[in-house]
């Protein structure tokens, strides 16, 4: 190949993955595609409409399976993409940033990455604080900020405008994201994917039997494939517990 050419071959590709920062992430082994399911109202089953979010309010979803609770947050500003985010087995990916219009909606599991807390009907630990709260960081060192997601049970601290990069506490890698993507014609959202390190598999272990009585179905690790219901977490559980360091 001439010289000339082979420079232009890159160019294009360099264009091609700045203009699809995704490209990254889906070429890395911590990507993992699944269905396309849309986020739809739970009383209507109409899709949820992106102009209907409550900027700061915590929404929940199921994804990918049936049982595995998912945060969904309009920031209420644009967040962009953070390439050198790592899983504990130091496995390195690109999240694709924010989606919507204003690139201000995030997705993240919402299954703390230290020891599994996660939201169930009777109680949350795990959060987001859209406020100021005070926490230790990863220096061990007080810091104040608002926009984090807490995890109460062992003071794990997430930062959604990052990709769930974490803050503070023991989790040893951030929370896994959810790749959104947006119709801008319907103003709503499809779940596509997971950016990131999953869990799952110890989720269900773990939870098996309260999982099966809490969704009232043995098939707790049923991919979802159509739609899946987008709702407040203040409707989802009784109880969502708030913390600080």
């Amino acid at each position: 190949m001439k010289r000339r050419k082979f420079v232009k071959l890159c160019a294009s590709a360099v264009a091609s993955v700045t203009a699809s920062p995704e490209l990254l992430a889906r070429d890395n082994q911590q990507y993992h595609r699944y269905a396309r399911v849309a986020l739809v109202d739970p009383y209507s089953s109409e899709p949820v409409r992106a102009s209907s979010l409550e900027v700061g309010e915590t929404y929940l979803f199921h994804y990918p399976f049936v049982s595995t609770p998912c945060f969904l947050i309009d920031l209420g500003k644009p967040v962009t993409s953070r390439s050198n985010l790592e899983t504990r087995d130091g496995d390195r990916y690109r999240w694709q940033g924010g989606a919507g219009s204003n690139y201000s909606v995030v997705a993240f599991s919402a299954i703390c990455a230290h020891k599994l807390s996660h939201p169930a009907p009777s109680v949350s630990f795990i959060n987001y604080q859209h406020g100021e709260v005070r926490f230790r960081n990863s220096f061990d060192e007080i810091e104040q900020r608002s926009g984090v997601i807490y995890c109460c049970s062992e003071n794990s601290v997430y930062d959604p405008a990052h990709g769930g990069l974490v803050l503070g506490g023991p989790a040893p890698q951030p929370l896994a994201a959810i790749e959104l993507e947006y119709d801008a014609e319907q103003d709503s959202f499809y779940a596509t994917a997971t950016i990131g390190g999953e869990m799952f598999a110890r989720y269900f272990s773990h939870f098996h039997d309260r999982l099966v009585l809490q969704h009232a179905r043995t098939d707790i690790d049923r991919a979802l494939t159509d739609t899946t219901k987008l709702m407040r977490l203040s409707e989802y559980t009784n109880n969502q517990v708030g913390c600080q360091a």
